[in-house]
């Protein structure tokens, strides 16, 4: 759909590591850089990036790719979409073509965000209708105390009562029910399809682009589901968004607040905290505590004060510290939310509550507390257990002390037994890790569960050594025309799925204007992508790519003429006979 020459032009003026290091802090390591990967929690870079080849690999969770692979993760968008992205910061323009009809799947990104804007002005009008919105409008300034103005800034409007108001709307604007499905604002009924939120007060989820993805809708009354929100779509996924960021990320605050409700977010920016978050209608993931950490490197937890909301705060502190992010928790009295504590005692009550907040162990040490009864010895002993557990998974060595000490204190205990308690839980953490690392190094070799290529475990010699020719292929993709023997190599070389279509994709790309490594997204899935970059970056150190490769091919195709009339249920008796 774009021209190949294009993509090149955008690839050539979005350099990767400048990119990149807008998302993540790169530092000089040789001739590459390198940082902390944003696609899973480290303390240890593993992420690098090769100026050279214009690629990153992270060698922790091996994600690897282009600048637009790169991009489809981090955004989380489509190859097109992350194109069209990547022009727009480039200043390119694109040619004109339709976004939705080039997906065999339902309507693209492109497509879902028209609707969405549609739908939101829609909201907002019923919500300001004299007549229909009126039950919504007193909801939000009776019940809620919301101003106006704070409406107005969120973007909030109302969906009525009825099955086909949206759903009539959007159709008289050129949508198709199909569409309206495929973006979650109707449901598919046995003959046509109804409005999926009707009777609710509606909250627009804007991205940090300032695109409406997705929607939550809140009951005026009490009855359930309270709360509904959007299904994830081609345009939205709820790891990957927080509510009220595209505001928050602009507060000069240095922490974030994260709470658990759109109503409870949107009454803090009213009262001057426009640092807050909140997850939607899930809890939060890894994914959103690397999100925080890209823009703070504090927060603090604002969550219900119930159990469920003890357990969510449990939850949330030990993911943001994987992540790296400083968390502590806000410990509410006589209010159950933050919404309804500003409501009783004001924003400088709430203020105070901020600066008292606690940290993530001084709040494990009060509930283990109330947990047991300290007089009796056998509940002392698992107070304790559940406390050297804690310390034990502390990365920090002072912080390991000090909490040794705390815990000595509220157990009345000596600090030395209970050193000695975290050390032999920390050496057993250790044992365990390496044993599951070497369980997982020989997964990995002998190609068991491998998703990405399943055809890898009937043959793993076959399939290492297409890997080694690949990842020269890669570097040296003009090899493709090496004679090997008798004639090139052919697909037909190949053993498993993968190394069919790379090497056939790589040998398409050379007959026509030559092959980079960027290519690859347009055809292959990211983790595919991935598997391709980790075979690139195995040869790029190495030396005598032309011997090894003709070594390679001829190795592979032997391997393959034996393997060919050979079933997976052959391979595995000859691997039983074997053993």
């Amino acid at each position: 759909m774009i021209p190949n020459s294009i993509i090149e032009d955008i690839r050539y003026r979005c350099d990767i590591e400048d990119v990149i290091s807008s998302y993540v802090s790169l530092k000089r390591a040789g001739s590459n850089v390198k940082g902390l990967c944003p696609f899973h929690s480290e303390k240890t870079p593993s992420f690098v990036v090769y100026k050279d080849t214009q690629s990153f690999y992270c060698f922790g969770c091996g994600a690897g790719g282009d600048v637009i692979s790169f991009i489809m993760r981090q955004e989380n968008l489509d190859y097109v979409s992350a194109v069209e992205f990547l022009a727009k910061r480039a200043g390119i323009a694109l040619p004109e073509f339709d976004s939705h009809t080039g997906y065999n799947d339902g309507p693209g990104r492109a497509r879902i965000l028209q609707m969405n804007v549609e739908a939101a002005k829609y909201f907002r009008s019923m919500l300001f209708d004299e007549n229909t919105g009126a039950p919504a409008r007193q909801y939000l300034k009776g019940k809620r105390a919301l101003e106006s103005s704070v409406v107005k800034h969120f973007g909030l409007g109302y969906a009525p009562l009825g099955w086909n108001n949206l759903r009539d709307h959007l159709r008289s604007l050129g949508f198709t029910y199909d569409e309206m499905v495929a973006a979650n604002l109707c449901s598919k009924g046995e003959k046509s399809c109804y409005d999926f939120f009707r009777g609710r007060v509606m909250f627009p989820i804007i991205d940090v682009s300032g695109n409406i993805v997705a929607f939550g809708g809140r009951v005026l009354d009490d009855s359930k589901p309270k709360y509904l929100n959007s299904a994830e779509t081609a345009a939205f996924r709820k790891n990957k968004n927080l509510f009220a960021l595209n505001f928050a990320r602009n507060s000069s605050e240095d922490t974030m607040i994260i709470c658990e409700g759109y109503m409870d977010v949107i009454a803090l920016h009213a009262a001057g905290f426009t640092n807050a978050v909140a997850t939607l209608g899930t809890a939060i993931t890894s994914e959103h505590a690397r999100i925080i950490k890209r823009y703070v490197s504090k927060a603090v937890l604002a969550y219900d004060g119930d159990e469920a909301g003890r357990k969510a705060a449990d939850r949330a502190i030990r993911l943001l510290g994987e992540a790296g992010v400083d968390s502590r928790i806000l410990v509410m009295r006589d209010a159950k939310d933050p919404d309804e504590f500003i409501k009783k005692f004001g924003r400088e009550a709430f203020r105070k509550l901020i600066d008292e907040s606690r940290s993530r162990f001084d709040y494990i040490i009060e509930t283990v507390l109330k947990k047991y009864n300290l007089e009796n010895a056998d509940d002392k002993i698992k107070a304790a257990g559940e406390l050297c557990a804690e310390i034990a998974s502390v990365y920090s060595k002072v912080e390991r002390d000090i909490y040794i000490q705390k815990t000595a204190t509220a157990l009345a205990i000596d600090p030395k037994s209970v050193k000695h308690d975290v050390d032999r839980l920390i050496g057993r953490n250790a044992s365990y890790e390496k044993k599951r690392q070497t369980e997982e190094l020989i997964r990995v070799t002998s190609g068991i569960s491998d998703r990405v290529n399943p055809d890898y475990a009937k043959s793993p010699k076959a399939g290492r050594l297409e890997e080694e020719i690949l990842g020269i292929l890669m570097l040296h993709p003009e090899y493709v025309s090496i004679k090997i023997d008798d004639g090139v190599l052919c697909e037909d070389d190949f053993f498993t799925g993968l190394g069919r279509r790379l090497f056939a994709f790589i040998k398409a790309k050379m007959e026509l204007d030559g092959f980079s490594i960027g290519m690859l997204s347009e055809e292959f899935s990211n983790d595919e992508v991935s598997r391709a970059v980790s075979m690139q970056t195995a040869r790029r150190d190495l030396s005598n790519d032309t011997d090894a490769y003709k070594t390679y091919s001829l190795s592979l195709r032997n391997e393959t003429s034996k393997k060919s009339d050979m079933s997976l249920e052959d391979v595995i008796l000859k691997k039983r006979q074997t053993k």
